[in-house]
């Protein structure tokens, strides 16, 4: 039986990949960007299977009324991916508020919009997969990544915690994170940079600079299979609450679980010694387990 998934940003990279494999699958689609002009009749021209649709994610009117645009052409949404975002490259300490606020609309609370809008037709459906497209920089922070691994940290938090909610609804929420993909994510199209310059960081930033333009058109991965992994995960009936994609995530994923787990073992005395001595401490193995509950 067709489904129908509703992608945000689906104009150019990864959005418009997943569009293309959901329309092979047979699948509908409402394709979402800010310009959909833009997204052109190469994506599918069959007006009966495709929906383009005009949002920005940032704005809550347009989530709404571009949801509704979808349930009037197909009647619900089976799948939802929040794809839609850019990069913020620049030192901290050069980025602006202004700066901070643009890449907290696009990429974290234009996460929540959509996911408002689209949350009641899932549940009461009681059933619906959820893509949030997170990143490497949503579980490793790197150096001029400071705002835009602070959105996708966000993005990891809310989707951790909205599985645990939705999941009795049997709505399944999977975090894509993809390592380094042959995209346009490191051009000017994709990337946003601070503009003020402090002198102490100018040898670092040119050389994270060059390294970028130097990997730029040379990732490993392969956007196709990655968005064909999404569509088998769509029909999986039990999908992953994490998808690390790609070698380089999956090498830096366990570089940074092992080094948790040992700075956890170097402090665990230290750790430990902070609990208190009150005769009525609640069992620690219980409140672990409430916690840590699915």
């Amino acid at each position: 039986m067709a489904k129908t998934w509703f992608i945000t940003g689906a104009s150019r990279g990864l959005g418009a990949e997943i569009v293309r494999a959901a329309v092979r699958a047979g699948d509908q689609v409402v394709a979402t960007a800010r310009h959909p002009e833009t997204l052109g009749n190469k994506l599918e021209p069959d007006s009966s299977q495709f929906l383009k649709v005009r949002l920005d994610v940032a704005d809550a009117a347009q989530a709404r009324t571009s949801v509704e645009a979808a349930l009037s052409r197909f009647g619900t949404i089976d799948i939802l991916v929040n794809n839609a975002g850019y990069g913020h490259y620049g030192f901290f300490e050069e980025s602006s508020i202004e700066d901070a606020r643009d890449q907290i609309a696009t990429n974290f609370l234009g996460v929540l919009q959509i996911t408002w809008a689209v949350l009641p037709v899932m549940r009461a459906a009681r059933t619906g997969r959820i893509f949030n497209l997170s990143s490497l920089g949503g579980l490793i922070g790197g150096q001029m990544a400071s705002l835009y691994c602070a959105t996708k940290f966000a993005v990891e938090g809310f989707s951790e915690s909205l599985a645990k909610e939705v999941a009795p609804f049997g709505i399944h929420v999977t975090i894509v994170e993809p390592g380094p993909f042959r995209t346009d994510f490191l051009t000017a199209r994709s990337l946003r940079f601070g503009e003020k310059r402090i002198a102490d960081y100018d040898d670092r930033r040119a050389t994270l600079l060059a390294g970028i333009e130097e990997r730029n058109g040379r990732q490993p991965g392969d956007p196709a299979k990655l968005v064909e992994a999404i569509v088998s995960l769509s029909k999986t009936d039990k999908p992953p609450l994490r998808f690390v994609a790609g070698s380089v995530a999956l090498g830096a994923a366990d570089q940074k679980l092992a080094d948790m787990r040992n700075e956890f073992d170097r402090w665990r005395q230290l750790s430990m010694s902070t609990d208190g001595t009150f005769g009525d401490n609640a069992s620690v193995a219980s409140i672990v387990a409430q916690i840590c509950r699915t």
